[in-house]
Formats: structure tokens, sequence, C-alpha cells
């Protein structure tokens, strides 16, 4: 048994050695604690580990100071700090390593994993926000060394998550909003609700701040706090997450992790997660806000990395909200379609619209039913519908209007026109069908037709 430790002891050094480019020192590893340590009292340490293309997997503990002594940290290239909230489990976050790989193929950078588990890992959850100036006051030092020895706050990332979204913002104050980002995800809100701009993150931060809300019901913060927030599924109740407190541990954390897991599959560009400026959720589930016209030429947000496309824009804008809808599981992302009906019957009718799009024997379905929408004579409705699946090429369209009417003759509904333009593929042409009869709660199925100019 000795004799295969040892041999697994060489092969994780040998592993050390190839990943740090020869420097040859032991890996250094995110502390874990004890449940006696964080239920009993934990001395803030803060340490910094430091990931580059040469130690992708081999983190090295940095020294707060000389660092252009330090042979793997370069300072003329952009640092990105991942910084994580509390953590009452004690245990790394899962998310450390996924992070580090999918930042390291952005751009050439150092990667510096901030590691204040001692001073977030405990089971006072009001000690754990105390502590989060102080770290905060440690990674200023640090950056400040940086400046010191030639590095721009300009070429500095914060990346936070939940009240290591805060503590970043207390590192931008500190250092009199100079840095270049800061992105928040799910900025904690116990604690930190009616907080003033001082007490919490804020545009005023960085030179650039962006913000993902996914819980602002719970654990997450309501409002605006970047000069970009983008809300997934209005920033709630996320899909595919527990509805009741039956589930446990995932009941309360579901909604509040999926902002790491959504900025990861936008980091991998597998995601593509297009956002739409807009003044509530409600409006832009309605059809009311999907033109981006204050954003172009350039295209509409896309959570992510890169954002210099936008980035001026924004600027200019001041705060801005943008919204969008995703899937339960990954790659997360829907298709969206604008759809344009122009209804003929006489008499007014309520309904919720239920669309299928059809491919061979495949088919895949979307329900908008978060109102009741009015369906009248002459009048046109535009809806945003959005698909878990991107079905193509379309053989049949079907759709029904689901209406209150349960018992008595079912009324007819006369549509003159349906018109179904995907968003975000406008090399697609659009489809459409033209006088349609219908009757309510009955599926009505049709071959798409190429679109009229001239209706």
């Amino acid at each position: 048994m000795l004799l295969w430790q040892l041999f697994g002891l060489i092969g994780f050094l040998t592993l050390c050695k190839g990943q740090d480019s020869g420097v040859g020192a032991l890996c250094d590893d995110f502390t874990e604690l004890d449940f006696h340590e964080s239920f009993l009292w934990t001395t803030l340490n803060l340490k910094l580990l430091l990931y580059t293309k040469y130690n992708l997997r081999c983190g090295r503990e940095l020294n707060h100071h000389q660092l252009s002594s330090q042979p793997l940290f370069n300072l003329s290239l952009p640092t990105a700090f991942v910084i994580h909230g509390y953590r009452p489990t004690r245990a790394p976050p899962f998310w450390v390593d996924h992070v580090v790989q999918l930042l390291s193929e952005q751009e050439d950078m150092n990667i510096l994993v901030v590691d204040w588990n001692r001073g977030a890992a405990n089971l006072n959850y009001f000690t754990a926000v105390t502590n989060t100036r102080q770290a905060a006051n440690n990674l200023t030092g640090f950056i400040l060394n940086m400046q010191a020895e030639g590095a721009p706050l300009s070429s500095v990332h914060l990346i936070g998550s939940s009240l290591g979204a805060h503590l970043a913002g207390f590192v931008g104050a500190n250092l009199k909003g100079k840095i270049g980002r800061i992105t928040g995800l799910d900025p904690a809100g116990p604690m930190f609700t009616g907080a003033t701009p001082e007490e919490r993150l804020d545009p005023s931060d960085a030179m650039f701040v962006d913000v993902l809300h996914t819980d602002i019901n719970s654990f997450g913060l309501r409002g605006q706090h970047g000069h970009i927030d983008y809300y997934a599924n209005g920033g709630s109740d996320q899909p595919g997450c527990p509805k009741t407190i039956f589930s446990g541990r995932s009941y309360f954390m579901c909604d509040h992790q999926r902002s790491v897991f959504l900025y990861l599959c936008a980091l991998n560009r597998t995601c593509s997660l297009t956002a739409y400026p807009c003044s509530s959720y409600s409006d832009f589930l309605d059809g009311q806000c999907l033109q981006c016209e204050a954003f172009k030429p350039a295209p509409c947000p896309m959570l992510g990395y890169d954002v210099s496309r936008w980035r001026d824009i924004l600027l200019r804008l001041g705060q801005t909200k943008v919204y969008f809808t995703t899937t339960a599981t990954l790659p997360y992302k829907k298709v969206s379609y604008m759809v344009d009906m122009v209804t003929w019957n006489l008499y007014p009718r309520w309904g919720v619209l239920i669309l299928r799009l059809h491919s061979g024997r495949n088919f895949t379905e979307a329900r908008i039913d978060h109102k009741l929408f009015r369906f009248e004579q002459y009048t046109s409705t535009r809806l945003l519908v959005q698909f878990d699946e991107d079905l193509q090429p379309i053989q049949k369209i079907s759709l029904s209007i689901a209406t209150r009417n349960v018992i008595g003759p079912r009324y007819k509904i006369r549509l003159i026109r349906i018109r179904l333009a995907p968003l975000e593929q406008p090399d697609r042409p659009l489809m459409c069908r033209y006088d349609i009869i219908m009757e309510e709660n009955i599926e009505v199925a049709f071959r798409p037709l190429p679109c009229d100019p001239r209706l």
C-alpha cells in the first residue's frame, strides 16, 4: 500500500512541475476548513492563487510584495481576480477550476483566485459580511503594489460571486473607481438590501460594471448595480430549480448559483445568451423590447467576457437593464421568434397562445401564458415566443388559443395573418400564413409560407 502511495505522490509532483513551467514547486491549494473551525472562529487570511497559461492546473500562491520577482506573474498582462462568496460548507467553490480554464481561453492573462475562505466560511453570515471589508482592504493593498510595479489599474478585472461581488465593489471604491471592470454574479442580498452605494457594489466602483441577477427575491440583491444589469428569466425563479422546500438545500441555493453556471456557459461561448434592453420583464415577454435600437450598429448585448462592442454605448446610455430567458439545462439558450398576429373576429377574446414548430416527427412547444392576451377585430398582437429547441427545417406549425371558455359553444377566431420572425438568425426567412379560421381551445396546423412583403 505504501508503494502505491509513493507512486501516486511522484505522479502528482511530476504533474505540478510540468504545469508550472519548470518552477518545480508543489501546487498551492484553496483553503479547506474543518467544521469546528467555521463553527468556532477563523482569522481572516487572504491567499492569492495564481494561474497562467503555464500552470493552469497548478495554482501558485503569490507573495503580496516584490511582485516583479515572481516568475509566473507578468505585470504587463491583464489580471482577472476571481472572488468567491459566503462558504457555509467550508469547502472550495466547485466552479473555481472551471472559471480559471475558461478565462484562460479568452486572452493571455494572469488569473488570481482570491481565497478568503477563512473569512467567508463562518456559520455566522454576519461575520462573513463584516470580513468583506478587511478582505477588500488586503486585496486593495495588493493591487496598489501591482500599480507601483507598473501594472495599470485599467487592466484589472474583478469577478465576484454573491458576497464576493460586494467585496469587489469595496476594492473598487478604495481605488476610486479606477480599476477597469467589475463583474458581479448575483450580488448578495441579505444585509445589503436598502444599503447605500457606499455599502454595496455600484457603478462608480470601476470604469465598467456588469451585473448578472438570478435570485433577486431571495439570496440575490434587487435593483440596478452596474452600468448594465442582466436579468436571467426576470432575475428570479430559474427554470429547473426546485419550487418547494422539500427539495432541501437545492431549494435555497439553486437560483442563486445559476448565475455562476450561466457565466461559465457564456465564457465557453456555447450559450450565446442575447439580452434585450427593456424597462420591465413583463414588457420584454410581451415583445415590446426586441429591436435594440439604442445599440445599433452593434447587435443586442450578450452575456460574457468580451463587452468591447457595447461598452462605450452603455457608458453613454447610463444604467441599463437587459433581459433574457433560458432553458433549465445546458446550453441554456432559447430560440426566439417575434410572432405578429392580425385578428378579424368581431368580438374580443381573451386567452393564451400555444405554438408548436414541427420538423419531421420532432416538435418543440412554447406556451405564452404569463398573462391573458386580448384578441380583437383588426388588431395586431405582437408576442415574444421562445422555444427550448432549434428545429430546422420548420415543416409545419400548429397553433391554439386557450381561453377560459370551458362550457358553452366554442367561438371562432379568424387570423388574417400570422408571421414568425427569427430574432437571432436574421439569415433565416420569415414564415407566414394567411386567413386561418380557428376555434377556441382547438389546435389548428398549417404549413408556413413565404411572407408577402405587401401584407
